[in-house]
């Protein structure tokens, strides 16, 4: 999955912050769910409007972004 279609940042959406294409659901909002011990499953029943395929695609590029840094 391309970046474009998973996450994306607008100036007129959120005040700009990164939220999953077609929903207006910030990316943190899955992190801090995981943080606080709830699981993909949860935050997905929660957040209908985020697909499985950009949540775990997210996860993906952010633990590769993360490991790039360290790299």
């Amino acid at each position: 999955m391309k970046l474009e279609q998973i996450v994306h940042s607008d100036p007129e959406i959120m005040s700009g912050e990164l939220v999953f294409v077609g929903a207006r659901v910030p990316a943190r909002n899955l992190l801090d769910y995981l943080e606080g011990g709830d699981s993909l499953e949860e935050f997905l029943e929660n957040f209908t409007s985020v697909t499985r395929d950009q949540a775990v695609a997210f996860l993906e590029e952010a633990g590769r972004a993360l490991l790039a840094r360290v790299s």
